[in-house]
């Protein structure tokens, strides 16, 4: 979001970070990394709404500021980086940034930020209402419909606390499936 740039640039100015924007990856919405001569890099998939840029984004500069600071002597994703993470989230919980569906669901995630926004389901719909391309998910389809996940055929079963609990079609293994897995119908 465009009210966001400025403080995103004194932030990517003051810890002297590069961001790189990549074709999107499967299993990350982002990364942080330093080089061998301490360079802090971050990478960013280009398929991301704003409001999933700016989190994701920002998520990884809390990466960065608490490595310039502790220089890998904490935990990834301990106490130093959630702090650090909800003091900069902080500086956005605004109108003119997030819209409220986003920054109601944003400001729960706060309380206790996971390593990844993605774990938090109503934090995720919120964001996936913005994507340029809609996507199905496996909580989109009916108890017992077919349906294809890397290039596999799956049944969907009963949700078990948090996943949903599928029968692959060749092998009858079971697969548990993050309700937000993106999946297609099989025909």
């Amino acid at each position: 979001p465009t009210d966001s740039r400025s403080l995103i640039q004194k932030w990517v100015t003051e810890i002297d970070v590069v961001i790189k924007v990549v074709k999107a990856r499967k299993t990350k919405l982002g990364d942080f990394r330093y080089s061998c001569d301490n360079k802090c890099i971050i990478t960013i998939n280009d398929d991301l709404n704003p409001f999933s840029f700016l989190i994701t984004l920002t998520h990884e500069i809390a990466h960065a500021f608490v490595y310039k600071e502790f220089k890998g002597g904490v935990a990834s994703h301990g106490k130093e980086w959630k702090e650090v993470f909800k003091g900069l989230m902080l500086n956005f919980l605004s109108k003119n940034i997030f819209p409220e569906n986003i920054m109601t669901a944003l400001s729960i995630h706060l309380i206790k930020p996971s390593a990844s926004s993605c774990n938090d389901f109503d934090l995720s719909l919120a964001l996936k209402q913005y994507d340029k391309i809609k996507k199905l998910n496996i909580s989109d389809i009916e108890l017992g419909e077919l349906f294809i996940s890397s290039n596999r055929v799956f049944i969907k079963g009963h949700k078990l606390r948090k996943r949903f609990k599928c029968k692959e079609i060749k092998t009858n293994r079971i697969y548990l499936f993050n309700p937000l897995a993106h999946v297609e119908i099989a025909n």
